[in-house]
């Protein structure tokens, strides 16, 4: 009986400790989320919890009614988990100075937006995020379940989770949006489109029948067809689509690569590109076909891409697919928020990340704004702007829902397909993964090397991305001074990561 007393005695200690914030809250936690009050996902109380302010960093410009949804979102979190929401976009131009500063200053902050694409892997080798699986674990246990495995093992560096990526599209559809007013006008059939040589007579057509029209606009038109066709790695090495076994290639050597620049070649020669070839971007071909002067922009694509961009430019866009999606560990990585190392309370940082993938409530708000005056439902998950309000005039228009939490839980517009988060399942569903899903490079042994690759690779790529002179040329002298800044050592670390990873993920 006495034995029995002891017992239960210490069980009420445990748990006494426990909410006193003894808890272990992961790398970096402060203590001061710790206990049962906001244990894990779906916690509806910030009973127990100090007041604490989240700051959350992405990349965006800054709208106009950007303090009344923080506020708002602050009643809503104080609710939840006692905590309030510091909103700091910063312009996609300023990105990296401003957030270089923030890091190299040890400033506090939470959440940052990261990514493959956007300093992912080497701000993990810099030690400034916080490994989140015991955190994740502890306060977010409904995330793995929800984003499933191939997310999570894409995400992971060294067989640790360093940021959450969002769960949106897994993969990358690859094609253009086009201006819907001159596809009607020439009766283009694009139900028939699946490759760049169908797109050839559109885009004679346009050539020859609109003056002051571009064909095609953007410079990222390269990059999007060489990610639909290889796993990148570093110095033009990539697994190529399709590949059996998780071996690199040399991309300058690939037939598949060189008659693809002998086209862009005759593109060029065909004046079917913009004049800004080497510095325009997708905005600016947004831009163009607003002002009647583009008809297409090569994009990244996804289930409803049209009716996305219809909304947030104003324009009616169509897309065509030319190549089937395809799933690479730098898609599994296209965007994610991890917690800073200078985050003062790493176990809040996770809290909140779990609403955004759990809470629909809050996800939409931070995507949309206030209803009733950023935007007025028609149904239950579908909503259109207030009358009077458009996409010129409005004063929230949406900071990248894209980047944050589960995309799945985030309303429709009025125009888009009633169905698009079950053509989004059925595209992740039918792309395809790479041999080498999750494996990430460590630069560190040859970064003397890639630094003098780098150099040479600004003399060349450019012109050969352009398309204004001979591919063929190109690549040769490329290879050339490649070797000589030591690509055959670059090569080799390659092989050798690739085989050792390979062999602890059979």
């Amino acid at each position: 009986m006495k034995k029995a007393y002891h017992l239960v005695l210490i069980m009420m200690l445990c748990g006494m400790l426990a909410l006193t914030g003894c808890g272990k809250g992961g790398a970096g936690d402060s203590g001061e989320a710790s206990g049962t009050a906001a244990g894990g996902s779906g916690s509806d109380s910030g009973t127990g919890l100090k007041p604490y302010k989240i700051t959350l960093v992405y990349p965006a410009s800054a709208p106009k009614d950007l303090q009344l949804v923080q506020d708002e979102m602050s009643k809503y979190l104080t609710e939840k988990i006692n905590a309030t929401i510091e909103l700091r976009p910063i312009e996609w131009a300023s990105w990296d100075d401003k957030t270089n500063l923030m890091k190299i200053s040890n400033e506090p902050f939470d959440l940052l937006f990261t990514a493959s694409w956007f300093s992912y892997a080497k701000d993990v080798a810099k030690g400034q995020f916080v490994e989140l699986d015991e955190l994740m674990a502890q306060y977010g246990k409904d995330i793995p379940g929800i984003l499933g495995d191939d997310f999570i093992k894409g995400s992971k560096i060294g067989g640790k989770l360093y940021a959450l990526p969002t769960k949106k599209e897994f993969g990358q559809g690859f094609g253009f949006l086009l201006d819907k007013k001159l596809v009607d006008k020439y009766k283009f059939d694009i139900n028939g489109v699946k490759s760049l040589e169908d797109m050839e007579a559109m885009f004679k057509t346009i050539k020859d029948n609109e003056p002051g029209v571009t064909p095609i606009v953007s410079s990222k038109f390269t990059n999007t067809w060489s990610a639909a066709n290889y796993d990148g790695i570093v110095a033009n090495l990539a697994v190529p689509r399709g590949s059996k076994e998780p071996k690199a290639i040399d991309t300058l050597e690939d037939p598949k690569f060189i008659d693809f620049f002998k086209r862009m070649h005759q593109w060029y020669q065909n004046g079917w590109f913009d004049k800004d070839i080497l510095t325009s971007d997708a905005d600016q071909g947004m831009n163009m076909i607003k002002a009647g002067k583009a008809f297409a922009v090569a994009q990244s694509l996804k289930p409803g891409k049209d009716k996305e961009m219809s909304v947030t430019t104003g324009v009616d866009l169509v897309q065509v697919e030319t190549a089937e999606p395809f799933t690479t560990t730098g898609d599994a990585q296209g965007a994610m928020l991890g917690i800073s190392r200078t985050s003062k309370d790493p176990a809040r940082a996770m809290m909140f990340l779990d609403l955004l993938y759990n809470d629909p409530k809050l996800l939409n708000m931070l995507d949309w704004g206030i209803e009733g005056k950023h935007y007025v439902k028609k149904s239950d998950q579908v909503i259109d702007y207030p009358e009077g309000v458009n996409a010129d005039t409005q004063t929230y228009p949406n900071p990248g829902g894209w980047m944050f939490g589960n995309q799945f839980n985030s309303y429709l517009w009025a125009n888009e397909d009633p169905n698009k988060w079950k053509e989004f399942e059925k595209f992740n569903e039918r792309a395809e993964r790479s041999i080498a899903l999750g494996f990430a490079f460590d630069q560190e042994p040859v970064k003397s090397e890639l630094a003098s690759i780098a150099n040479v690779e600004k003399e060349f790529d450019a012109t050969l991305r352009s398309g204004a002179a001979d591919p063929e040329k190109i690549i040769a002298k490329w290879k050339e001074k490649r070797k000589a800044a030591g690509f055959d050592k670059v090569k080799a670390e390659v092989d050798k990561q690739l085989a050792e990873w390979a062999k602890a993920n059979p």
